[in-house]
């Protein structure tokens, strides 16, 4: 199990963090805590692997509380969840070893979704012994980031297609455009558009699905 510590100053923020948590398979809440300093007396006295953190603390700024982590030598990684959207910000996050940033309001998809990457990301690592090559070390940043969805030609809906990778996301084993389309509420031929696109932008994959009578049914799975 990955051990979380949710560090959020508002009440029911945090609860919500926790639960979300709690319902992602492989996570365990170590704790609630609602300030720097809390984070850090709680930090050393229980070692955790990740550490959800809001930036806004009432004592410290959540930069600040990285740095005199890293400071204190405590190991442990970071997911920053925040309504700070200043990409000096972002960028001062990137420089202090945060592994993501997501942005409130958020979805509990999107939030899982943070999660099962750094979850493969540390599957990936967790093997004693060198890595093989580049290759090995560019798949495991690979899994902690997941594929970027890609650029919307002309006349493609942002909203639709964050709809359609959702559906793909609840659906890991694959999704027909016509499951797609009845799920978001859109022709099946919109939705097989969509998901062509995906296929070709290699953030999806067409896989047939046989046993019926007739032409196999081509469906999508997120790669």
């Amino acid at each position: 199990m990955i051990s979380v510590l949710v560090v959020e100053d508002e009440e029911i923020t945090a609860e919500a963090n926790r639960v979300y948590v709690e319902r992602v398979p492989g996570f365990e809440v170590a704790g609630v805590v609602r300030s720097g300093g809390e984070a850090l007396r709680f930090l050393g006295r229980q070692p955790v692997d990740l550490i959800l953190l809001d930036l806004y603390l009432p004592d410290m700024h959540g930069l600040d509380l990285c740095k005199a982590v890293r400071g204190a030598g405590i190991l442990c990684d970071v997911i920053v969840i925040t309504s700070a959207r200043d990409l000096s910000i972002v960028r001062s996050a990137v420089s202090v070893g945060v592994a993501h940033y997501l942005l409130k309001p958020f979805t509990f998809t999107a939030f899982s979704d943070k999660l099962r990457h750094y979850a493969r990301f540390r599957s990936s690592v967790d093997a004693s012994g060198e890595a093989s090559g580049q290759a090995e070390v560019d798949q495991a940043f690979a899994a902690l980031h997941g594929p970027a969805q890609p650029r919307l030609p002309k006349g493609m809906s942002p909203m639709t297609m964050a709809a359609i990778m959702q559906v793909l996301t609840d659906n890991p084993g694959g999704a027909s455009a016509h499951t797609v389309g009845v799920s978001i509420g859109v022709a099946r031929v919109t939705a097989r558009r969509y998901l062509e696109h995906l296929a070709e932008s290699g953030v999806a994959q067409r896989v047939p699905q046989y046993g019926t009578v007739g032409r196999p049914e081509l469906l999508y799975r997120l790669v």
